[in-house]
């Protein structure tokens, strides 16, 4: 579900009251964690975490006018989802965020490549977001996702 919002707090007023607190919960431990560098704004539709033109003028490579995607957060459906774009490509980071949540005892992990869904809202392993936010500053980041791109 994609949002038209224009603004992150358009976003958030627009949420349903159980999500509203959720999706602030998460931005407020990602802000908090986020390695300078990145920037929030509207992302596709979500909450985005991106690296802005300013670091990185050649932008997103599906779409050079939209900065490099990083993280997301967004009320979907079903669930609330993070989105985070290092687990999808950094194997190790991948490798143990299974493993700290595991830890984290927050019920089983349901995830595809990028995307955290946390179907019961009162399971979310917010310190563990937060963790996984601080992980990848922005120039790892445009390292990480040159890289791949060259392959």
């Amino acid at each position: 579900m994609q949002s038209k919002a224009a603004t992150v707090e358009q976003y958030i007023d627009a949420l349903p009251h159980d999500r509203k607190s959720v999706v602030m919960e998460l931005r407020k431990v990602i802000k908090k964690n986020l390695p300078k560098g990145f920037k929030e704004c509207m992302n596709y539709g979500m909450i985005g975490y991106v690296v802005p033109h300013t670091l990185y003028p050649a932008g997103y490579h599906c779409n050079p006018k939209e900065p490099l995607p990083f993280m997301n957060i967004a009320s979907q459906k079903n669930f609330v989802a993070v989105y985070s774009m290092g687990l999808y490509i950094n194997a190790s980071l991948l490798k143990w965020f299974v493993s700290a949540y595991a830890k984290a005892g927050a019920g089983k992990l349901d995830m595809g490549k990028s995307c955290i869904r946390f179907k019961k809202m009162d399971k979310i392993p917010y310190e563990l977001i937060g963790e996984l936010a601080s992980k990848i500053s922005a120039e790892e980041w445009i390292a990480l996702y040159e890289k791949t791109m060259k392959k």
